[in-house]
């Protein structure tokens, strides 16, 4: 897609990746003339904003030239410095190489030439600033001239070799190596590449055509492989590209005939090395993979010759093309269709002819429209492919895929993706597995009992008491027990009191005890007497009427209260008798006589003295006689919740006893804290409330974690149990509360990779849509391990999408389904089941640009269990995973057969623990050997056999040293500066060196930690030799590195 342009004659230079704004220098070509025939020349800098969706570029600065230019460099000299936007080199005619300042451009301020040069015997062509040192700087010329210019000392030039040792020839191209500073290449017309090396000052290797009909036009070295470059010529008989490996310089490894005549220019992406773009006399502008040789992205063919290609060092998928029309343009290899700009254009026209009236609609005829739509690149480029990838799916599984190595090799591998088990909870796995096991045994008593000996809370250990006495008999006795009531205690605590009460009397007592005294024997002889009386026949009744030795006893006829109630009771007027004993307050009497009086009186009689008569007890007293028990629950004090449940075990009936429990549960959770909330799960056990002891479980915890989780359904299922027990299994269905917390568990539970449990643990008769999608989700995710089962009905309504009205006849003809409609589940899912070895992958039909050299290292990786998790193989079309893969719909490729588990086949292993990287020790102990076919690939952090061989390890080689103390002020530096440079950088070339720079300090802070460090540099040979410091000579070399960090001084590194 387009996306600006400007009509120039020019060639061009973009502004360095660091430089913001994005900028685009333009100098008058030497190679065009226009209808005037002036040969002055104009250096002018523009402004690239791609937020402006005009085509325009904004002007910023322009310059007067004395020449033209043939070549115009932009590099990043002195952007170190404040307010300094770098340095442009141009090359024109009779030699002639001038510097600017783009500073002073772009403010018109101070003198913007540099220096001028004139050293060269022809036209300087060829130009190029060092990636790794900023101020040196190549320039080519006829005669085969090259010089290295300083720009810190522009007075004499570094030239390379000697005239007299190869016959003069122009230079066409020069190109610095992108991973040695000190390589230099310089391309030729008779098709002769020479590489330099500046160390030794002379060549140190030519490659070059044998068919003699090659000649070169432009140069690039491969931006990752230090021995790679690629060369293309603009002889039309010849029109390739060749890509060369120095290594074996007897022929290239790689030709590609891509335009049909000579290539003009040719430039390789930084940021993607397999992407190259090339522009020939055919008029196009092609973008070629160099993996797979094919186009990848193609502009429409241009009116006129591209004479230079550029990729934009700070937008990777933008590039600009300079033509000999006179015109550059600005371009995006991620195409779009050209509709936009169209009608951008023709409401620009439209508005210049208008005149208030609105014109018709543009039609664009089809075929047009069809050939300005420009096809995007048909593999993601790698600045937005993703390295590796990571997904969590259903069931715990953990899919990952990635590069395997970052070597390249010759011979491609497939693209492994890999489907691992993680589980992060152990211990709640564990205690789920002992839950499963108690309640299919049916063994929870000492399941409860062993839980009431593991727990460190009183309130816990009391819980789990109530509960396993929920699945005994007679439980109601029980819980009084565990309350701290028991019968026999009673008893005999009342059998001690009386006997105390005795002993007491021994000693000489008044004379009323005596009566008292022979007034009990009087009451045992009498009732003794009168057992004995019923026995006996009426004769004998008749023949003792008369008592004997009886004192007689008189009825009081006295005007006083005796006299009233004497009266009354001859009279049979028991209610009066009452009235005056309750106000005598001679409440026994009272009693007794309401007694014979019948059951309201004595109704009446009992209110009255609870009303009056106030003591310690007499609300209790109350409650046991009216039975009033809701008074209890919603009366007493909340610190006696224990005698008020107590009450309710002892007197309430069945039917009343749950509803009363609830009661005193919910006011205890209302009216008390949170300790008192904690105990009224006690009630809820009791009446048995599976709901209600869950809502009160999410009062108590608002942070939901597993182990809590946990904790809360050992409860719930062990009460939902006894329930079962005591009501059958159709007789307990779990509420909302409850299933929520249910589907959580299992959902959890299925996380953890444990789906038969989660799935057994699930309300069977459940019409709530989670439950129902949720075990849909867990029969099908089990694969095989669920065949013969019935399979659960579809949780999700069928809808039919976009449906058109059919006829009976012919929707269904030949017994057929509908496209549009959702298919039918099969019973026999179909899932990826893990080989011991991985299958071979899916052949293509035709090759695919996505297969690359890549190899899996297995020994790139460590972990810290044993699991072997094995890889899926993809070919085009092919789509693992337990997640869909249950629909039996027809592949495009055809059926694909299941994999069959060997007999032998043990499963992996989970992952359970963060995977880390093999340390040096390792990596030396354990060689890199090639995957070799039938070899199982392991996943990274999951190595199959390695991790057999790293348990075997002594542990002590897996551990680090620490560093010295004399050394950490020195890494604290290293790491500051190295953190302050990785915030300043932007360009993809200095982030790679901060991280080669990181490797090597991790290499120097071993070496440190091993007491084998040296003063020369980091991380190899080089080709300078620190100063010397006195009294520090082991920490000189580090001293050197440090400053060169500060001062940005990469090539010293």
């Amino acid at each position: 897609m387009k996306l600006k342009e400007l009509e120039r004659p020019a060639v061009q230079a973009w502004s360095p990746a660091s430089q913001y704004p994005l900028y685009l220098a333009t100098g008058t070509s030497a190679q065009q003339l226009d209808s005037s025939f002036s040969t002055n020349g104009t250096l002018e800098i523009f402004e690239v904003d791609f937020r402006d969706p005009s085509l325009d570029l904004k002007h910023k600065g322009v310059l007067s030239a004395s020449s033209r230019f043939h070549k115009l460099i932009w590099g990043s000299f002195g952007s170190g410095l404040l307010e300094s936007s770098g340095v442009i080199a141009g090359g024109g005619d009779n030699g002639m190489l001038i510097l600017y300042n783009v500073t002073h451009i772009l403010s018109s301020g101070k003198e913007p030439v540099i220096a001028q040069k004139q050293k060269h015997t022809g036209a300087v062509r060829a130009l190029d600033f060092n990636p790794f040192q900023g101020n040196l700087l190549a320039s080519g010329a006829s005669d085969s001239e090259v010089f290295i210019w300083d720009l810190n000392n522009l007075n004499v030039p570094m030239t390379l070799g000697s005239k007299s040792q190869q016959p003069p020839e122009d230079v066409k191209a020069l190109s610095w190596n992108r991973q040695a500073q000190h390589i230099l290449s310089s391309a030729h017309p008779s098709g002769k590449a020479v590489v330099w090396d500046l160390r030794k000052n002379e060549p140190i290797i030519k490659v070059s055509d044998h068919s003699n009909r090659m000649h070169c036009s432009g140069l690039a070295w491969h931006p990752d492989i230090a021995t790679q470059l690629v060369l293309c010529s603009e002889d039309d008989r010849l029109p390739v590209i060749q890509l060369w490996d120095l290594r074996f310089a007897s022929s290239p490894l790689k030709v590609l005939e891509s335009h049909s005549r000579g290539i003009l220019s040719v430039s390789w992406s930084q940021a993607d090395a397999e992407l190259l773009l090339t522009s020939a006399k055919d008029s196009q502008i092609l973008c070629l993979n160099l993996e797979s040789s094919e186009v990848v992205y193609k502009l429409p063919t241009q009116s006129s010759w591209c004479f230079e290609v550029q990729w934009c060092p700070r937008d990777p998928s933008v590039f600009s093309a300079a033509s000999f029309d006179g015109w550059i343009s600005l371009y995006s290899v991620m195409g779009r269709s050209w509709e936009v700009q169209h009608m951008r254009l023709a409401d620009k026209i439209s508005s210049s002819f208008s005149k208030g009236q609105p014109l018709p609609p543009l039609q664009v005829p089809e075929q047009v429209a069809q050939a300005s739509l420009i096809p995007p690149l048909k593999k993601p480029p790698k600045w937005i492919r993703r390295p590796t990838g990571v997904s969590f799916a259903f069931g715990g599984k953990l899919v990952t895929f990635g590069l395997p190595s970052t070597r390249l090799v010759p011979q491609p591998c497939p693209r492994l993706v890999f489907i691992s088990q993680v589980t992060t909870e152990s211990e709640f796995l564990m205690r789920s597995t002992e839950l499963q096991e108690a309640l299919e045994s049916g063994n929870l008593l000492n399941y409860c009992q062993n839980k009431s000996q593991q727990a460190l809370l009183q309130s816990e250990k009391m819980l789990w008491q109530f509960l396993k006495v929920t699945l005994e008999q007679d439980s109601r006795m029980k819980f009084l027990k565990l309350l701290g009531y028991s019968k026999d205690e009673l008893q005999k605590k009342v059998a001690t009191w009386l006997k105390s009460d005795v002993g007491l009397g021994e000693g000489p007592q008044p004379k009323g005890n005596d009566l008292n005294s022979d007034r009990q024997q009087a009451f045992c002889s009498q009732a003794s007497k009168h057992t004995t009386e019923e026995a006996s026949a009426s004769s004998a009744f008749f023949d003792e009427l008369v008592p004997q030795n009886m004192t007689p006893w008189e009825i009081p006829i006295t005007k006083d209260v005796d006299g009233l109630l004497s009266q009354a009771l001859l009279l049979g007027e028991l209610g009066p008798a009452v009235e005056l004993c309750l106000k005598e307050e001679r409440f026994a009497d009272a009693i007794i006589l309401a007694q014979a009086g019948g059951a309201d009186l004595l109704k009446q009689t009992q209110e009255r003295y609870l009303a009056k008569k106030k003591t310690k007890i007499s609300s209790l007293l109350a409650c046991v006689v009216q039975k009033n028990w809701k008074d209890v629950v919603c009366t007493c004090s909340l610190k006696n919740w224990r005698e008020a449940l107590a009450l309710l075990l002892t007197y309430s009936s069945t039917e009343k006893f749950p509803e009363l429990c609830d009661m005193l549960g919910t006011r205890m959770e209302q009216e008390g804290g949170r300790a008192l909330t904690s105990e009224a799960r006690l009630c809820y056990v009791c009446s048995g409330s599976v709901e209600r002891l869950v809502e009160c479980w999410a009062k108590c915890h608002q942070a939901l974690s597993p182990m809590a989780l946990q904790d809360l359904m050992e409860k719930a299922m062990v009460l939902n149990r006894s329930l079962e027990l005591l009501r059958g299994p159709h007789g307990v269905s779990p509420g909302p509360a409850t299933t929520y917390r249910v589907t959580q568990y299992a959902n959890l539970l299925a996380a953890q990779g444990s789906l038969a449990t989660a799935m057994s643990f699930l309300p069977r008769d459940c019409a709530q849509p989670p439950v129902q999608q949720l075990r849909d989700r867990l029969f099908h995710a089990q694969g095989s391990a669920v065949l013969g089962q019935q399979s659960p009905p579809f949780p999700y309504p069928r809808i039919v999408v976009g449906a058109i009205p059919h006829s009976k006849e012919t929707s269904y003809r030949l017994g057929s389904q509908p496209s549009h409609q959702v298919p039918t589940p099969s019973p026999r899912p179909r899932v990826f089941t893990p080989q011991s070895s991985p299958a071979m992958p899916l052949a293509p039909s035709h090759p695919s640009p996505y297969q690359g050299p890549r190899m899996q290292n297995i020994s790139d990786y460590r972990a810290s269990g044993s699991q072997a998790i094995q890889p899926l193989p993809l070919g085009p079309g092919v789509r693992p995973g337990p997640q869909d893969s249950w629909k039996e719909a027809p592949a495009p490729g055809g059926n694909l057969q299941r994999n069959k588990l060997p007999e032998t086949f043990m499963a992996p292993a989970p992952i359970t623990a963060p995977v880390m990287s093999l340390t040096p020790e390792l990596q030396g102990i354990l060689p890199l050997q090639p995957p070799v076919s039938g070899v199982s690939h392991a996943p990274p952090g999951a190595p199959g056999e390695l991790s057999l061989q790293l348990q075997h390890l002594p542990p002590e080689k897996m551990e680090r040293k620490e560093l010295p103390p004399e050394h950490q002020s020195l890494k604290s530096s290293f790491e500051a500066l190295l953190q302050r440079c990785s915030l300043s950088a932007t360009d993809l070339k200095t982030k790679r060196k901060l991280e080669e720079a990181a490797q090597r300090l991790e290499c120097l802070y071993e070496k440190l930690c091993e007491g084998t460090h040296c003063s020369s540099g980091v991380g190899g040979p080089s080709t300078w030799q620190p100063p010397h410091v006195p009294g520090l000579p082991s920490l000189a070399g580090f001293a050197f590195v440090a400053l060169c960090l500060d001062l940005h001084l990469w090539h010293c590194v």
